[in-house]
């Protein structure tokens, strides 16, 4: 008898872990059971749950007069507002297959109540059946991921195939130092492991075919080693280039845009509607493609080698239209 009720005890306890809402009365008749058997089996749940806060999570056993049923929850678990802002973050990512989000949503709904779970459902289903992915020339993005984020800290050596813009898969044995994620994109940085030189290359993660780690160990000079913190500040764009220190006149509508987008950026002058801006940057090709984008709006004002690259740039695109 005392084993049937242990038993009892425990797959009640793990019903309410999945979210499940659990009445009394329906379960003594489940169980064949009167319903203060049942209510003794929630006490040691209660107890249970008291004596063990800090393993739990702090997880309550409440009682629901809505649904006249009883409920665990807990302050660690992802409130519904929460839960959708993270989910909504990851579908706008669009850096995973739709396998791989729907899994993820599906792991993220255990961590709130069921009550939130039923709300949470109608609000993202229709963008999540909606949902592209970037296309993938790896097998999974997080499992390729993982590798190298593994790889980064062991300091192993590693092999990969790699698909470049061209479509050229080309193989690279690579020191791999740090990982970005930015714009739909994870990004790899890495050195060469022939090149002597320690120029900073970038491989997107989802363009790595295949990877292996190799059993040599690297070791990096501290000049070497990669700050992710200081770079997400000064490399938004993800190509490599030094950095350097610009200045340029901004006149569109949003200057709180401009300088979201370069963290490093600040007002250094107002004059009406033109703000004089300077931020240190990554002085690469996504640098002069954003700064394009913004048509009229920009004029760098320094250094003169951008001005110089952003001219001879401007003047290639007129002649396209003048052909």
């Amino acid at each position: 008898m005392k084993e049937n009720k242990n038993q009892r005890v425990l797959e009640i306890f793990f019903r309410l872990l999945k979210g499940e809402q659990i009445s009394l009365k329906k379960l003594a008749e489940e169980y064949q059971v009167s319903v203060k058997s049942i209510s003794r089996n929630m006490t040691e749940i209660k107890e249970f749950l008291t004596e063990h806060r800090e393993l739990m999570q702090n997880a309550e056993l409440t009682y629901s007069h809505k649904e006249r049923a009883y409920i665990l929850s807990s302050d660690e678990f992802l409130k519904n507002k929460e839960l959708f802002a993270v989910i909504k973050v990851l579908l706008g990512s669009r850096c995973f297959s739709k396998d791989e989000i729907l899994t993820l949503i599906a792991k993220l709904k255990k961590v709130t109540t069921a009550e939130d779970r039923a709300g949470l459902e109608a609000l993202i289903r229709k963008e999540v059946y909606h949902y592209h992915e970037v296309k993938a020339d790896c097998h999974s993005v997080i499992d390729t991921l993982w590798k190298v984020i593994q790889a980064i800290e062991n300091r192993k050596m590693l092999t990969i195939h790699y698909c470049k813009m061209n479509r050229q898969e080309v193989k690279r044995k690579i020191k791999p130092v740090a990982v970005m994620f930015s714009e739909y994109y994870f990004y790899l940085i890495a050195y060469e492991a022939s090149d002597t030189e320690m120029k900073s290359k970038y491989f997107r993660i989802d363009r790595i075919v295949s990877v292996t780690e190799n059993r040599e160990f690297f070791i990096l000079d501290k000049k070497h080693d990669f700050n992710e913190g200081d770079l997400r500040e000064k490399n938004q764009f993800m190509f490599p280039g030094e950095t350097v220190k610009i200045r340029f006149a901004f006149s569109g509508l949003s200057v709180q845009a401009v300088l979201d987008r370069l963290p490093t950026a600040k007002i250094i002058e107002k004059d009406g509607n033109i703000s004089i801006i300077e931020a240190e940057v990554n002085n690469g090709r996504g640098l002069m493609m954003y700064l394009l984008s913004q048509g009229a709006w920009i004029k760098i004002l320094s250094p003169q080698s951008l001005i110089t690259e952003m001219k001879a740039e401007i003047e290639k695109m007129k002649q396209l239209y003048e052909t």
